[in-house]
């Protein structure tokens, strides 16, 4: 290969990787479901002190204000949306995983903080609390919580639907959709069922270790692009349901304590 084509090759892999979009845990459904499921179970006061943070937002709910953070997403931010660990090791290094709080598990201990703080502003603990919504959900979703080298799935191509796509779309929103496009449907038949899960811990460390030791599992990742998908949604299911689940009873859980 002589320099000039070796030249081109790189330049152009390097513009198919930039051109990758970043990675977002779940669709704007997914986290819809989250933030519904955890409005669904706050206590009374929690209702009123989230009513009271979110007053003048356009949409004024948790599904609402889901999204947020990933509308305003930047290089800055971006890091705040998940956390890398070495391939096969589901092991928290703070120091190694997490510097200077620049990761989900930051980002959600951040927000956490804020809220608490009695002499944060209306506008800190708004932006706050919309931040938590999100950073919940990300968390939960398992390519959020594995390999940096293929951008959480994003660099592992795969058909779906007839259309090129990748790992992280996939769990994103593809299944999501597949399973029924309309979000409150999910919410109508998760969320009766989700109180029933035991949370067993609030600690969003251990979130990223349980969405680790799922994105690290056999058969997560699939053996070629050419996926089956019914086989794969089939097996998968039951775990998207129960990560939407508990990123939802978790968030709430959350939300009662600091609102009690």
């Amino acid at each position: 290969m002589t320099i000039r084509a070796a030249l081109h090759r790189f330049i152009v892999g390097a513009v198919l990787i930039a051109s990758i979009p970043p990675a977002q845990a779940w669709g704007r459904e997914g986290h819809r479901i989250v933030g519904q499921i955890a409005a669904d179970h706050l206590n009374p006061a929690a209702t009123v002190a989230v009513a009271v943070i979110l007053a003048g937002e356009p949409e004024a709910t948790l599904a609402g204000v889901s999204s947020w953070a990933d509308d305003i997403r930047s290089r800055e931010t971006g890091p705040l949306h998940y956390v890398n660990f070495p391939r096969g090791t589901c092991a928290y290094v703070p120091a190694r995983d997490c510097k200077n709080g620049r990761c989900v598990i930051g980002g959600i201990e951040q927000s956490i903080a804020t809220l608490r703080y009695t002499g944060a502003t209306a506008a800190a603990k708004n932006e706050a609390l919309k931040n938590l919504v999100h950073f919940a959900g990300d968390i939960h979703q398992p390519l959020h919580a594995g390999l940096g080298e293929d951008r959480g799935g994003n660099l592992v191509q795969l058909q779906w639907g007839g259309e090129g796509t990748n790992l992280h779309s996939v769990w994103d929103s593809q299944m999501i959709r597949s399973l029924d496009p309309d979000w409150t449907r999910h919410v109508a038949r998760l969320s009766p069922v989700a109180a029933t899960l035991p949370l067993t811990t609030l600690d969003s460390a251990d979130w990223a270790l349980e969405s680790c030791t799922i994105a690290f599992s056999d058969g997560f990742y699939p053996g070629s692009a050419k996926l089956d998908e019914a086989a794969y949604l089939r097996r998968w299911q039951p775990t998207i349901d129960q990560r939407l689940s508990l990123a939802g009873m978790r968030l709430a859980a959350l939300l009662n304590a600091l609102f009690p």
